[in-house]
């Protein structure tokens, strides 16, 4: 289960990106989560994935 907040969805995401994952789509689908809703979500807040830092800036 992942968080709805997107401030606490943003912290969850990168650190599973920082410790667990090389990419964003390796996490999406190791974890079944829709990339696209998840990408939408972070960019409501102004985030956005950055794959050269494997985190969301």
């Amino acid at each position: 289960m992942i968080p709805k907040d997107p401030v606490m969805l943003l912290s969850f995401v990168n650190l599973k990106l920082r410790d667990f994952y090389p990419t964003l789509d390796a996490m999406c689908e190791d974890l079944d989560i829709d990339k696209e809703e998840l990408t939408g979500k972070l960019s409501g807040i102004q985030y956005s994935y950055d794959p050269s830092r494997n985190q969301f800036v």
